[in-house]
């Protein structure tokens, strides 16, 4: 038990990113990432006027890939 008297239990690292990648107000590219500036420099080789917005909080990967499914992001 934690000092609060909740039963411990191992939660998942909110670590990973959902974020759009845009050229103005288009949105180019969707995904998840642990380094939102190194995959802006890696989108950018493509679009190099673009940028990344990060879409609500970092979350588990678990949730951010079910969220990358849902929004067709996924291959």
């Amino acid at each position: 038990m934690c000092p609060l008297g909740h039963a411990n239990k191992t939660m998942a690292k909110r670590d990973t990113y959902k974020y759009h990648f845009k050229i103005g107000n288009e949105i180019k590219h969707g995904g998840i990432t642990n380094d939102l500036e190194r995959r802006e420099v890696e989108h950018q080789q493509k679009w190099p006027s673009g940028h990344i917005k990060q879409v609500g909080r970092k979350t588990t990967e678990e949730a951010a890939r079910k969220w990358e499914e849902e929004k067709g992001f996924t291959g």
